[in-house]
């Protein structure tokens, strides 16, 4: 049996038809850039979110996009976690700014809260927690720093559509919200596609003007925009793919479920934090013998991923921030260990068991 990481090509044999239809009538109709299919999407994506949504060009480009409708300059702080993709402290070090890093919590991997404050400063701006993985950051806390300090909030829930906190998606409870559209996320298109979820209305106009190069009225720039928007084939997909997007991550679920029933005799499972739904966009262990499983894993069929293998504080692009090892030793701890299993809705009950089979004979 061999077990990918992901299987895009029996995703899409599950819709081909909704898909091939869908992509077929932008083909015969010519409407590659914004339009109604765009229109239609947002609108059915903030329905799904219950926020105000706007497409763009990625799950980067929204980050970016947030800073940007915040007026972050060169010499603003943006505190965030060294626990996530490139993109998140990216964006901050685009404009200028100084990504300022801070430990997490080793069991959920999210940014730790109480590391926030002592890290607020007379620059800090804003705060981007991740919710890494799909589980939900403890946003009650982030966001009584971010009302102390008078700090904007702006989540990353790149890897997170659809999970909840208290019983609301994440993405809505900051003051923005950022997705990605990857085609290996939960809700993924034919290339890259983002959204960006906007609180404040002002906030909304204003990032509509910055994805468009900064022009309520074409020719007429209002203010320094940016080319970010998603076109109308991405939009089709994902409109057809939303509606499974709930079965999706509930088959997610249960496949983090069987694993993780089967398997904490052995590995360190992922913890849930309470009053949290977890939408697994991976399903990840922490092992002292990870390298020795992965090589395991890969001898036997099965895909498997390290992320991240090094925290962002410890890249070579941050090197002028000056960090250096031992710095934030939880994340540190957490890269050396941590390893990703396959997830995907279309597992099959065999192809799971299979996965735990192979990860327990290492162990026994």
């Amino acid at each position: 049996m061999t077990i990918p990481f992901v299987d895009l090509k029996a995703q899409y044999q599950k819709l081909k038809p909704e898909l091939d239809s869908a992509v077929l009538e932008i083909m015969e109709n010519g409407t590659f850039i914004m339009g109604k299919p765009v229109e239609l999407f947002e609108q059915s994506i903030s329905d799904y979110l219950g926020g105000q949504a706007l497409g763009c060009a990625s799950g980067s480009d929204a980050l970016l996009l947030a800073l940007m409708a915040l007026d972050i300059k060169p010499g603003d702080e943006v505190i965030t976690t060294p626990f996530t993709f490139f993109a998140t402290a990216g964006a901050i070090s685009r404009l200028g700014a100084r990504p300022v890093f801070v430990d997490i919590d080793e069991k959920t991997f999210n940014t730790d809260p109480t590391k926030i404050e002592e890290a607020v400063t007379a620059r800090t701006k804003a705060i981007i927690p991740v919710h890494i993985f799909g589980q939900p950051a403890d946003m009650d806390a982030i966001m009584q720093v971010a009302h102390k300090h008078g700090l904007k909030v702006i989540e990353d829930a790149c890897q997170a559509i659809g999970a909840e906190y208290k019983g609301k998606k994440v993405g809505t409870l900051g003051d923005f919200g950022c997705f990605s559209f990857f085609p290996t996320k939960n809700l993924g298109g034919v290339g890259d596609g983002g959204l960006i979820v906007c609180k404040d209305y002002q906030d909304y106009d204003k990032v509509k003007l910055l994805r468009l190069h900064g022009a309520k009225k074409k020719y007429y720039n209002e203010l320094i925009g940016i080319n970010s928007r998603l076109d109308a084939l991405q939009a089709v997909v994902l409109q057809v793919k939303l509606s499974h997007l709930t079965v999706w991550n509930l088959c997610r679920a249960e496949i983090a479920k069987s694993y993780s029933e089967k398997l904490s005799d052995f590995v360190d499972t992922p913890y849930t934090a309470q009053n949290v739904t977890h939408v697994y966009h991976q399903y990840a262990i922490k092992t002292a013998r990870r390298e020795e499983l992965l090589e395991h894993l890969n001898a036997n069929s099965i895909a498997a991923g390290v992320y991240y293998p090094s925290p962002l504080h410890l890249q070579p692009c941050f090197a002028d921030l000056g960090y250096k090892e031992g710095d934030l030793p939880v994340v540190e701890k957490v890269c050396s260990q941590i390893l990703s299993l396959p997830v995907y809705p279309e597992m099959t009950y065999e192809m799971a068991s299979f996965v735990v089979d192979t990860v327990r004979s290492l162990y026994k």
